[in-house]
């Protein structure tokens, strides 16, 4: 998954294209392209609750970033409303420029090494009992950033031993196998990395990753440590064809994934990938039949589904689906 970082105006920018609202023009301003309205199902109201500025303070208080801003997540409004949110570590610039994410691309700044408490801090100060942990690419790093993440993770069994952590990492491209490890040994209790769409756009859409990397990363994971939890989801819309979907499902069982998530894409500016098609709520529905015909352990499919929207119930059901399934085989 492109990871999506925390700027300055992030939130008005957001709030500005939730509902495609257009700005009022100026005089001399240059003309914008035009770009697909988006239907009733994937609208949402603009945040507005107490709960919801609460949860903004305090991510700005411990000095952290968030998923949920720069990515213009359209649940942000009910997630921070319930103190839900999935924060993103190694800062808020990206060594990449995949073509539908909106994370600034540069040269990161130094790793800071107060992160991994400030999160834990946080975490124990909303009372999560699940809690998400995302970044952004790192290939500045020799790990890519894999030791950060172990930090955060033992930091957070430290402070709030009773939170369930679900990690969200890059590709570590070219150097996974370590780096994997590394995560795998501090034991998260989801291990994420979304695909993020089929083969045959990789080229266009996430050029700096290769597919089938990303389907051997997970595949590592369940072969270093099979009781972890494994993850990964793609978004639709993008001109993905539904056999090559179905395709893709297949590609996470043979990799013994445990839980798909589809939701659909959204272009955060007219200068990223266009959305091809709004994907319908009922073909959602059919892609989530299929899926879990398919083996998997839990699906979140919907036109608003995002790889952490839910995520606390969704691994509560997840853990419950694969304790019924080892009772029935002792059977």
């Amino acid at each position: 998954m492109a990871i999506w970082g925390l700027a300055t105006g992030a939130l008005d920018r957001y709030l500005g294209r939730m509902n495609d609202i257009a700005p009022i023009p100026m005089p001399g301003d240059p003309v914008k392209p035009e770009r697909a309205r988006k239907p009733d199902w994937i609208r949402v109201k603009a945040p507005t609750s107490p709960a919801y500025h609460e949860t903004r303070k305090l991510m700005r208080d411990k000095g952290l970033n968030t998923v949920c801003e720069e990515a213009a997540c359209p649940n942000i409004g009910e997630c921070w409303t319930k103190k839900h949110a999935t924060v993103m570590i190694l800062g808020d610039v990206c060594t990449r420029a995949c073509a539908f994410c909106n994370v600034k691309t540069g040269m990161p700044r130094k790793v800071d090494v107060n992160e991994p408490q400030n999160l834990a801090d946080a975490c124990a100060e909303m009372g999560l009992e699940h809690i998400v942990i995302t970044s952004v690419d790192r290939d500045d790093l020799p790990d890519g950033g894999a030791s950060q993440f172990v930090k955060v993770i033992e930091a957070l069994r430290r402070t709030t031993p009773n939170t369930t952590i679900e990690i969200l990492t890059p590709d570590f491209r070219n150097k996974h196998e370590r780096a994997v490890e590394m995560i795998v040994t501090a034991r998260p209790d989801v291990y994420n990395h979304n695909l993020e769409t089929v083969p045959r756009l990789y080229p266009t859409i996430r050029p700096g990753a290769r597919y089938y990397a990303s389907l051997r990363l997970l595949e590592s994971v369940k072969r270093l440590d099979p009781s972890i939890f494994t993850k990964s989801g793609i978004m639709l819309g993008l001109g993905e064809e539904r056999l090559e979907v179905h395709q893709v499902m297949d590609d996470m069982r043979s990799a013994d994934i445990d839980f798909l998530t589809m939701g659909q894409y959204l272009q955060p500016t007219p200068k990223h990938a266009k959305v091809i098609e709004f994907v319908t709520p009922a073909a959602f529905n059919a892609y989530a039949a299929i899926a879990r015909a398919k083996g998997f352990l839990q699906v979140a499919s919907s036109p608003l589904t995002r790889s952490s929207y839910h995520a606390g119930a969704d691994f509560a059901e997840m853990r419950a689906a694969r304790e019924a399934k080892l009772a029935k085989a002792a059977r």
